[in-house]
C-alpha cells in the first residue's frame, strides 16, 4: 500500500523528549502539537481517548476547526454509538457519520492478526478524503502513549496514511487521559475500554455480521445484569465470559447462571463458558505468538 501524499503538518517539538514529564507539562505539549496541526477530523469512537482529544482539540482549535467523524459498521456497538453522539453533544460539536464496509474486505473478514490494520486501513482513507474535500489540514486519532507498547496493528495504518497520534505525541497514558477527562467532567472519564465487537472474535474465525451482532446483543444482556467491565468472546459454537474475578460469583450463581445460558443459546452459541483467568484487556492476543505480533506492527 503506497503512503499517501496528504499534508502530514510538522509540529517543531510536537513528540517530547523521553523523561518525567507532570501532567500540566503533557497537556501544554497537547495543546502545542493541536495548534500545530490546523484545522483537523478526529477519527471518533466515543471510547475514553477519542473522546478527550476531540474536547482538547475543541478548547484549542475551536469548534469551527474541528470535525468529528465516526465510522459506523456493524463492528460498532449500538450502545457505543449513542454514548458517543450524547458526548459529543456534550462537547458542543456535530458528529459526520461515515459508513466503513471493512467486512467486505476479504484482508478483514480473515480475521488474522492484522486485522485491526485492514480495519483502521479503511476508516483512515474515508477520513484522510473527507479532511480534503472540507479544507481540514489533517486527521488525527486517539492512540495513546500506552499504545506504544500494546499490540496495536492499527498503528501502522495511522503512519500509511499520514494520520497524526496527538494523546501518543505528548506521551499521555490511558490514566492521564482519565484523569484529564475528569477535570473537565468528560462522562468517559471512569468508562471502561470498549474497543470494536470484531476484538471479540476469536482469530482465525471468520468476522462476520452475525457474529458481531451475536457478541453485541450478549454483552447488551450482560450489561442489563449490572456488569460493568467484561467481555463475551466468540469461538464459534462456544462464548466465553470473561469478567472481573469478584463478578466470577455472580454470573454463576442462579438465577443469573440459567439467565445467561439461556439468553446466550437463544443467540446461536451451543456452549457458554465462564473464563476463571478472569477479564484482561487483549486477552485474544494471547494466542499470538511474538513472531506473529512482530510481523503485523
Amino acid at each position: 500500500m503506497e503512503e499517501h501524499s496528504f499534508r502530514k503538518a510538522e509540529v517543531e517539538g510536537s513528540t517530547p523528549s523521553i523523561g518525567c514529564m507532570s501532567l500540566n507539562e503533557k497537556y501544554d505539549s497537547l495543546r502545542q502539537i493541536l495548534k500545530g496541526l490546523g484545522r483537523v477530523v478526529v477519527a471518533y469512537s466515543g471510547g475514553v481517548d477519542s473522546t478527550y482529544l476531540l474536547k482538547a482539540a475543541v478548547d484549542t482549535l475551536g469548534a469551527e476547526n474541528v470535525l468529528a467523524c465516526i465510522g459506523v459498521s456493524a463492528s460498532l456497538a449500538q450502545s457505543q454509538y449513542d454514548r458517543a453522539i450524547e458526548s459529543a453533544k456534550i462537547i458542543g460539536v456535530k458528529v459526520l457519520e461515515t459508513q466503513v464496509d471493512e467486512v467486505e474486505d476479504n484482508n478483514y473478514a480473515a480475521n488474522k492478526a492484522d486485522r485491526c490494520f485492514h480495519c483502521k486501513s479503511h476508516l483512515y482513507g474515508l477520513l484522510v478524503n473527507i479532511a480534503k474535500e472540507k479544507g481540514y489540514d489533517c486527521v488525527v486519532c486517539g492512540s495513546n502513549f500506552d499504545d506504544k507498547d500494546d499490540f496495536r496493528p492499527g498503528n501502522r495504518a495511522a503512519q500509511v496514511f499520514g494520520v497524526h497520534c496527538p494523546l501518543m505525541d505528548a506521551q499521555l497514558t490511558k490514566p492521564d487521559i482519565r484523569e484529564l477527562s475528569r477535570q473537565v467532567d468528560l462522562p468517559t472519564a471512569d468508562m471502561p475500554a470498549s474497543p470494536c465487537l470484531a476484538s471479540r472474535v476469536v482469530y482465525g474465525l471468520e468476522v462476520t455480521e452475525q457474529r458481531l451482532k451475536q457478541v453485541e446483543e450478549a454483552e447488551d444482556f450482560l450489561r442489563s445484569l449490572g456488569l460493568v467491565e467484561f467481555r463475551v468472546r466468540h469461538h464459534d459454537t462456544v462464548a466465553r465470559i470473561e469478567v472481573n474475578p469478584q463478578d466470577i460469583e455472580q454470573v454463576v450463581a442462579e438465577p443469573v447462571r440459567s439467565q445467561i445460558v439461556e439468553k446466550l443459546k437463544s443467540l446461536g452459541f451451543k456452549f457458554v463458558t465462564v473464563d476463571l483467568q478472569g477479564f484482561r484487556s487483549g486477552a485474544l492476543n494471547e494466542s499470538l505468538s511474538a513472531e506473529e505480533k512482530r510481523k503485523n506492527l
